[in-house]
């Protein structure tokens, strides 16, 4: 089912992938001498540059440190303390050990994929269109990773040749605007129509595992729209290019998505995560998801390719992984539950499109859209796990926070997962929190016996309403709030269930509705970070939840006045990650560390 994690199993633990090697002084295993001469070779090394995505520094745990702290989440738990590494709870240095670790996997991932385009031509037996798909994913790969890196820390060293060596490693920083240009080009020749290597999603099966021409597309209509709003960070004017030629460019890009990658949405937006956590692909046959990051296994075994989604963010429940004997409703999967809404996302579910600002949430018309959308069910808890029992003997029911909650649940989900009779109940509590778990990656509908920390839950790195929503913010900043603006903008907003007509919009109207949709539509998907950093808005949408969190009990934050108020403190140094001080140590090219660390 999900062929390229088991392939990852194979190499990982078979002694293929060992490209960390090649960068010791003494190769314990393999040389470039003895490698790469056979097709079944070249494929596992290409899956090796795959494998990066999952590393435990990158989408297999810290990512959600680094880039999880929005104006719409936070790290959180009664008595919890901030978290010690990332970003997420505003007290990053440059000795950040998930900073370092993200830097250097990276970096890692362009480096192997270096040496794969290095040496693929020594490979005889391979044929010539499978060889250009290689190369073709290969050099896609390589410009993700530097994405990732201009996103995170903007001029970063630039190489496009393989390191081979311990001598000679100091390279200064490039201008990220030639990162830029580089990262285009290459995922523009990989995904042309006619003449570019990657296959389509339809040749691939429509299995996200690998990247297709509509990943490559999508992924462009990102980088363009990011590269638009570069100009805020650098605290400069924007140039023409940013104010329309990018939006043009992410425009077409995310409507090749649209036209020519057979796309759409799940008919019920449920659908697509309880695929992603019940260990499936688009089965409803939609093909919404477009590139995810892959894990497989349940920590059973000594091949580990496993990771954390659904555990470290995701609804708390117990550990029951050592009770053999516990499975199905008694164990849905414990979870640490460390990530938390904040009242500014339970507020958008209750605001109406049209709206200046953000609505009462304890007002009748607030209750009566958050009821009508099927995301606010999904993406904030709307219950929480009981144990009769007493702590860690089993979950046997389900207590929700509102009336409406527990009947839209029980009706929604229609068997799908599992159901505890008279024992899902109302709560008795009469305070209202606002800053619920996060519940949308859920580990209920992942098979038994699980597993307490390892899941096999993916990472959806672009999916196919995120496309939609690009295209809308894309085409209003060139041409005003089109009917091909409106039009995107209203499938996925009628999928949740809110199928009124659109009212009449300005163009700053549809862009403030673009941005709320995202937050709604994309919530806990880790692309809130980079998106308030290209409008300009981070340090500031930070900033204006610090009172509220503060308040506490009178705004609905309970945890706002413990640690949390202070996670939203954030200074403009925020808009860019520190040079690692490791690398900086070693680099005697790089002298200055970005502002303000």
């Amino acid at each position: 089912m999900k062929a390229l994690k088991y392939t990852i199993l194979s190499l990982m633990f078979g002694g293929l992938v060992v490209s960390c090697d090649f960068l010791d002084k003494e190769p314990t295993k393999l040389t470039l001498d003895n490698y790469f001469t056979t097709a079944d070779e070249a494929s596992s090394f290409l899956t090796g540059i795959y494998a990066e995505l999952g590393q435990s520094t990158f989408y297999g745990a810290d990512y959600l440190y680094l880039v999880g702290g929005d104006d719409l989440e936070h790290y959180g738990g009664v008595n919890r303390s901030p978290v010690s590494s990332g970003l997420i709870c505003n007290n990053a240095t440059s000795s950040d050990a998930a900073v370092t670790g993200f830097w250097y996997t990276l970096y890692s991932g362009i480096n192997r994929a270096n040496l794969f385009l290095e040496n693929i031509d020594r490979v005889s037996d391979i044929d010539e269109e499978v060889k250009a798909q290689y190369v073709a994913e290969a050099r896609f790969l390589r410009a993700f990773y530097y994405f990732n890196l201009v996103q995170c820390w903007g001029d970063v060293p630039f190489r496009t040749t393989a390191t081979s060596d311990v001598i000679g490693l100091d390279a200064p920083r490039e201008d990220k605007q030639k990162i830029y240009d580089f990262i285009i080009s290459e995922m523009e020749e990989v995904s042309d129509e006619e003449n570019g290597g990657l296959l389509t999603a339809a040749e691939l099966n429509y299995m996200p595992g690998h990247v297709s021409k509509s990943a490559a597309w999508g992924i462009l209509a990102r980088v363009f729209l990011f590269r638009a709003g570069e100009w805020h960070r650098d605290n400069r004017a924007a140039t023409e290019a940013e104010t329309t030629t990018y939006f043009s460019e992410a425009s077409k890009y995310a409507k090749k998505v649209m036209t020519l990658g057979n796309h759409d949405l799940t008919a019920d937006y449920w659908d697509f995560f309880i695929d992603l956590c019940a260990d499936r692909y688009n089965s409803t046959g939609k093909n919404e998801s477009i590139w995810e990051a892959e894990f497989s296994g349940n920590n059973t075994t000594d091949i580990k390719a496993e990771g954390r989604i659904g555990n470290i963010i995701g609804l708390a429940a117990p550990d029951m992984s050592s009770k053999s004997s516990v499975v199905g409703s008694a164990d849905p999967g414990f979870s640490y539950e460390f990530i938390f809404a904040t009242p500014k996302l339970y507020k958008l579910y209750g605001t109406d499109i049209a709206a200046s600002i953000l609505a009462d949430p304890a007002s009748a018309e607030a209750k009566a859209l958050r009821e009508k959308d099927v995301r606010y069910y999904w993406n904030i808890a709307p219950f929480k796990y009981v144990e009769a029992g007493g702590k860690n003997t089993g979950v046997t029911g389900r207590e929700f926070y509102e009336q409406a909650g527990l009947n839209f649940v029980l009706a929604h989900d229609n068997g799908r997962s599992y159901s505890y009779g008279d024992k899902d109940v109302l709560t008795t509590a009469s305070y209202v929190d606002y800053a619920r778990a996060c519940a949308k990656f859920r580990r209920e509908y992942e098979a038994d016996k699980k597993d307490k920390n390892s899941t096999a839950i993916n990472f959806p790195i672009l999916r196919y309403s995120d496309v939609l929503l690009m295209f809308a913010e894309a085409e209003n900043e060139v041409n005003g709030p089109t009917d091909e603006a409106r039009n995107a903008l209203y499938k996925v907003r009628s999928r949740a269930g809110l199928t009124e007509a659109l009212p009449s919009m300005s163009k700053d109207q549809f862009r403030q509705a673009v941005k709320d949709e995202r937050a709604r539509e994309l919530c806990f998907e880790y692309t809130r970070h980079f998106d308030l950093i290209r409008w300009g808005e981070f340090v500031n949408n930070m900033n204006a939840l610090v009172e509220e969190a503060t308040n506490g009990q009178s705004s609905g934050w309970k945890q706002g006045p413990s640690n949390v108020y202070t996670y939203f403190q954030v200074s403009s140094a925020y808009n860019y990650f520190p040079i690692p001080e490791a690398e900086m140590a070693v680099n005697k090219a790089i002298t200055e560390n970005n502002p303000g660390w």
